[in-house]
């Protein structure tokens, strides 16, 4: 009973995930429904310039924090209705707070994680172990996994809170940067097509640049690990030569 009482929290919120996923939110923040709406939305936002804010900040953070897929959507809407600075502004408040209430909310119900932890956490383990500090910046400046599955990753590692907070901060505003680039760039192209959507449209310059950018991250993990392959293959072939050893066959 105990058990199942700690992990109310984090079942809550993934029902409320579920609901939210289910409930058709996301398809009226697709680009050419906002283009459609556009006059309506910068009206209400004109009228109730915080009460928009806050809502948006609001639905992000419920976004978040049940680790629903379509997040990214509301990252676009947000560059779409108040441009790169503001969307990442209100974007990053609203990450940074959802993903703390998806850490309290697995930390809880992980207890103290002594049962069998699952393949990913087993993976990223050792690394967490040896350099704290610096593989929880790098799980959240590369996306290596979903940002919710990150964060409930670390929470099992009972990673420390100070260190979950400023390394989801500053890694995933990196990506918010780009992300809500995207959101503007696109909002500025549809309105010249009348929100027509079709391939020209990907063909902005600030579209461009911030796809280039999030493939870069998306490429890191790649190069970071032949990069270390080939850091311990020489360091292996150094000490079998200083050993009077062979070299190792490829």
């Amino acid at each position: 009973m105990s058990r199942l009482r700690a992990a109310l929290p984090l079942v809550l919120l993934v029902l409320a995930g579920v609901v939210l996923f289910c409930s058709g939110a996301f398809d009226q923040l697709h680009p050419e429904q906002l283009v459609q709406h556009q006059d309506q939305l910068r009206a209400q936002v004109a009228d109730s310039p915080w009460l928009s804010r806050i809502v948006f900040i609001g639905v992000l953070t419920l976004a978040m924090s049940t680790g629903v897929p379509g997040t990214l959507l509301i990252i676009l809407a947000g560059g779409f209705v108040f441009g790169t600075l503001e969307g990442t502004a209100y974007a990053s408040i609203g990450m940074t707070l959802g993903t703390l209430i998806l850490y309290l909310a697995s930390r809880y119900a992980f207890g103290n994680g002594s049962r069998h932890p699952p393949a990913l956490i087993e993976r990223i383990h050792h690394g967490f172990e040896r350099h704290p500090v610096a593989y929880t910046m790098f799980l959240r400046f590369v996306p290596v996994a979903p940002f919710g599955l990150i964060t409930v990753c670390l929470a099992w590692l009972r990673c420390p809170l100070w260190l979950f907070l400023g390394a989801s901060w500053l890694g995933g505003t990196v990506s918010l940067i780009f992300e809500t680039s995207i959101g503007a760039g696109l909002g500025e192209a549809l309105a010249r097509t009348h929100g027509h959507f079709d391939s020209s449209v990907l063909l902005q310059p600030k579209i461009l640049l911030s796809l280039g950018c999030i493939g870069l991250l998306a490429l890191l993990p790649l190069l970071l690990e032949r990069l270390l392959r080939g850091r311990l293959h020489k360091a292996a072939s150094a000490s079998r030569k200083a050993s009077g050893l062979p070299p190792q066959a490829d």
